[in-house]
């Protein structure tokens, strides 16, 4: 079972929902919609007796389309990924990465699953389902998204270490858009289990993934700062920004943004980062031995991000 990491600041570590809970999730929201579109129809039949027969068929053709399609678009896209249906089972969409859904995640999401629900009586999402490692339909599959379980067990939950309080807002500059997923779930996995790990281990494995994260963003990492407190506030830092867009406390613009697509936003003072071959990023292993703690005197508490001795 595999495990997520969200760009935004909320709940993390949410895992794959399974086809039973999705399909319960989809029959709600097929019911929800049903009455809707039951009670447009019969208002329109009413409304509309005086009309010629072609006018009649094209207003059932826009109700179908506004009420089957549309609405379910719309309440996936003001939710971040949350139907009526998928609210009740605890179930939420969103990206590839983690992060939440936008409008042309949910408009991919809702036409093709026209085709695929609602033309075939949900038998190409099932088969498409079950078929992927992640259970994800041909609809995840086009919009790059996946549904996930929004409630977990509270223990099983990983808590990722604040960086040091001294490297707040140092990296707010950062170009951060040609950064990989694979790269930031790498990040998340080290700094949630980097206690767990053998110092030598550890700071080595840190070194690499600040390596590439310099690499990626075209800035090299700050000599005077560890390499996990590095990772730690730079991944604060993209955190800082998916909740401000999230939210909208962030300036829009048109054209390619950090994951791509319209009306994303712009990292502050951009810099061209250097081209640098996509490279796998496994899970971290831990290690049976625990890291080192804290020295005392010199740079403020790292919280856990000193040199080994």
């Amino acid at each position: 079972m595999s495990e997520l990491v969200t760009g935004e600041a909320v709940t993390l570590e949410l895992r794959p929902a399974k086809l039973p809970s999705r399909a319960l999730a989809v029959l709600l929201d097929l019911v929800v919609v049903g009455v809707v579109y039951t009670a447009v129809t019969i208002v329109l039949v009413i409304s509309t007796a005086s009309l010629d027969e072609a006018a009649q068929f094209a207003l059932s053709i826009a109700a179908f389309i506004l009420v089957l399609v549309g609405a379910p678009i719309a309440v996936e896209t003001l939710t971040h990924g949350r139907s009526l249906g998928k609210m009740a089972c605890g179930l939420r969409v969103v990206r590839d990465d983690g992060g939440p859904i936008r409008f042309r995640h949910a408009l991919v999401r809702g036409a093709v699953g026209v085709a695929e629900i609602l033309m075939t009586f949900g038998v190409v999402a099932c088969i498409a389902s079950l078929v992927s490692a992640r259970g994800r339909r041909l609809g995840d599959v086009f919009a790059g998204t996946l549904v996930v379980r929004e409630r977990v067990p509270v223990g099983q939950t990983a808590f990722v270490p604040p960086p040091p309080p001294w490297l707040s807002g140092r990296f707010a500059a950062l170009d951060l858009s040609a950064v990989p997923d694979g790269l930031w779930l790498a990040v998340r996995q080290y700094l949630t289990r980097m206690r767990q790990l053998d110092p030598q281990v550890g700071w080595a494995m840190a070194e690499r993934l600040a390596s590439d994260m310099a690499a990626r963003t075209g800035t090299p990492a700050p000599p005077d700062v560890p390499p996990a407190a590095y990772l730690a506030a730079v991944l604060q830092e993209r955190q800082v920004r998916e909740a401000r867009r999230a939210f909208g406390g962030g300036t829009a613009i048109s054209g390619p943004g950090e994951h791509g697509g319209h009306g994303a936003f712009r990292d502050p003072a951009p810099q061209r980062p250097t081209a640098v071959p996509a490279a796998p990023y496994p899970p971290v292993v831990p290690v049976a031995e625990a890291a080192p703690q804290d020295q005392a005197g010199g740079r403020p508490s790292s919280g856990g991000f000193a040199p080994p001795a």
